[in-house]
């Protein structure tokens, strides 16, 4: 259904650093590819498995803040790539927040979660659903 989801940062450099040890150290995505705005404005595309996930300066030139009850859920393979998740966030700089990464039961079903705030505020979840 998504194409791609895209944050802002207020340090693009250290959002590289702290993006490409979550999502190229847990998931194998590869360096993001860099592109220029006509603006000036740098913003990076990490692509796998068909989708994206980018990171970019705001164009408008305001500062970039984390959306108010938004989350972004990035599906895992194992409980242990959820834990490998959280454990890559926080040592890249992010924030374990919520409960413990590990499993919950809801009327949704049982899942394995873990959640996080990257360096500019922005909610993240590492989720595995078992079968």
């Amino acid at each position: 259904m998504l194409n791609h989801v895209m944050v802002g940062s207020n340090d693009i450099e250290r959002s590289k650093a702290f993006y490409n040890a979550v999502l190229g150290g847990v998931f194998g995505a590869r360096e993001p590819f860099e592109n220029r705005a006509d603006s000036g404005h740098i913003r990076l595309f990490y692509r796998h498995d068909g989708s994206s996930f980018c990171v970019s300066q705001p164009i408008n030139d305001e500062p970039a803040t984390a959306a108010n009850g938004a989350t972004i859920g990035f599906k895992c393979t194992s409980p242990e790539q959820v834990q490998a998740f959280h454990d890559a966030a926080v040592s890249a700089g992010g924030t374990s927040i919520e409960a413990p990464p590990g499993l919950r039961e809801s009327n949704m079903g049982a899942a394995w979660l873990a959640y996080v705030r990257d360096p500019d505020g922005n909610k993240l979840c590492a989720i595995y659903r078992p079968v």
